[in-house]
């Protein structure tokens, strides 16, 4: 069985994401997706909009994922020894950066593969907050 791995804030549930997860399912026989809990959003220098439980729900609902965990470390290598995955998937906007580059050996090392699968241009839960924003305020543009 090949298991896999990978993680979000999944703020703002969209299609970007669904694409990530029908993406990643297809490459293995159970996914494993950890939802970044609200202290962890800062990372990004963001507040999510979500609060940690629905949008571990909103996660939990989506039919690619088979198990939906707190991702309460931003450690992929902690995440490996609690699950043991041999996958651990990533937006391809993450390829080829020092911290992915760094994270993708020291997986390589142990027998994980990193797949970089494709960003979806067209959405993210930021555009879709920056159009909501000016919804709310009557920008037309």
């Amino acid at each position: 069985m090949v298991i896999g791995y990978t993680t979000g804030v999944f703020d703002l549930f969209h299609h970007g994401h669904v694409n990530l997860l029908r993406n990643a399912r297809s490459l293995c026989d159970k996914l494993i997706v950890g939802v970044t809990v609200d202290e962890l959003v800062s990372y990004k220098a963001k507040r999510a909009v979500i609060p940690f439980e629905n949008r571990m729900d909103v996660v939990r609902a989506c039919r690619y994922v088979d198990l939906v965990v707190a991702q309460d470390s931003m450690d992929k290598l902690l995440a490996f020894e609690k699950f043991k995955f041999d996958l651990v998937f990533v937006g391809d906007d993450w390829q080829g950066t020092e911290r992915w580059t760094v994270i993708d050996q020291k997986f390589a090392n142990i027998g994980v593969r990193v797949i970089y699968l494709p960003y979806t241009e067209s959405v993210s839960s930021t555009l879709v907050n920056e159009t909501l924003e000016k919804l709310r305020r009557g920008d037309s543009k």
